[in-house]
């Protein structure tokens, strides 16, 4: 496998961090998690629903195919464990807030004297500099200071909504990732590792080139409804069906356009079509709208399906992971016992991930559980 003979120590928790290095774990590096030393270690051991055995399903799509040790980093011999542990690492991740692991004695600095190869990688809320530097935050906090959560704000009522999924913690956790391979790749010429700083923040931001229009180009907050990614061109958007379905049409190329338009008898609307989001396209709007509460999700399914045609329709999580591609792509991986993982999204055509299902054991003696 690709990152065999690499070892990662993880001091991080519950979802940016540990998310990476199994990833790194996936494709064969040896990452033992440094839980602390307080009984319970990894939180997300004990959120979250569990499966029959009683394992959190969130912990065992983190913690697959790694090692444990718990170790209390205030306690000088536990402390000289872990930079005993570092001599030898090529990685180490890391989720405090700024300056916590300095007053530890476990920062970068003092780990790159004795192993000057370590890659050192740091993932907060904010970043390890500015203004917002000890301000704590998860997720959805990153992500309403970002702006991000604002262009959730309903049709209905024009009022922001919860975020569908943790966006900043998985771009960070995406970037951070990046970041290492990009240090061990640059180390192998040099021999020196380097120190990243990854901030939630900055790497959400990040992901927002295509809505970033009217903030750069015209100074102003973009206006959801009238936004392409946001329902306000008639091509991209979501329809309601008769029986209470909803179907999605995702892709406004005039191909597509004059293929759906031919299909429902209506090719003088494909002018609309290329129009611009927002109010130009609200004749065309209403016409699917009213179009699609004419037949059942089932029946515009039968419809839609021999048409050459960016559509789908909206399923449950359930179904994504329930349906054929999902077993045949190996994004659902079932081990020996039958539990149910999240498999590895990167495919190599050489030297593919081998996922390793055992989960660490948890011991807060600090015995060290090698599994």
């Amino acid at each position: 496998m690709k990152l065999e003979g690499l070892r990662v120590l993880d001091l991080s928790q519950f979802l940016p961090g540990p998310h990476l290095t199994m990833t790194l774990a996936d494709h064969g590096a040896d990452v033992i998690m440094v839980e602390p030393k307080n009984g319970t270690g990894e939180p997300v051991r004990a959120m979250g629903t569990r499966d029959a055995e009683g394992t959190a399903v969130w912990f065992r799509n983190i913690a697959r195919g790694k090692r444990s040790i718990a170790l209390d980093l205030k306690n000088i011999s536990d402390r000289e464990t872990f930079l005993k542990l570092a001599d030898d690492a090529d990685v180490i991740v890391e989720a405090f807030r700024p300056s916590v692991v300095k007053r530890l004695g476990i920062d970068y600095a003092t780990v790159a004297v004795r192993n000057p190869r370590i890659v050192y990688c740091s993932i907060s809320a904010f970043g390890q500099t500015g203004p917002w530097v000890q301000k704590p935050s998860h997720d959805l906090g990153v992500q309403a200071l970002a702006g991000t959560l604002d262009l959730s704000r309903s049709f209905a009522d024009g009022k922001p909504n919860m975020p569908n999924l943790v966006a900043a913690d998985m771009a960070s956790s995406l970037t951070a990732l990046s970041a290492i391979l990009m240090a061990l790749l640059r180390r192998a010429t040099t021999g020196k590792g380097d120190y990243i700083d990854i901030a939630m923040y900055d790497a959400l931001i990040a992901w927002t080139p295509n809505i970033t229009g009217s903030v750069f180009g015209e100074d102003k907050a973009p206006d959801p409804p009238r936004m392409r990614n946001y329902g306000g061109q008639a091509m991209n958007r979501i329809y309601e069906t008769k029986d209470g379905g909803f179907i999605v049409l995702a892709g406004n190329e005039k191909k597509f356009c004059e293929n759906l338009l031919g299909a429902l008898g209506r090719p003088d609307l494909v002018a609309l079509a290329a129009g611009e989001p927002g109010d130009t396209q609200a004749a065309l709007i209403e016409f699917f709208a009213s179009m699609f509460r004419t037949k059942t999700r089932a029946e515009w399914e039968a419809f839609l399906a021999p048409i050459d045609l960016c559509w789908a329709p909206v399923r449950t999580l359930k179904d994504g992971f329930g349906d054929a591609n999902a077993q045949a792509r190996g994004i659902l991986l079932r081990d020996a016992q039958g539990h149910p993982h999240i498999g590895p999204a990167i495919k190599f055509a050489q030297e593919p991930a081998q996922p390793r299902f055992d989960l660490p054991d948890y011991a807060p003696d600090g015995s060290a559980a090698w599994r």
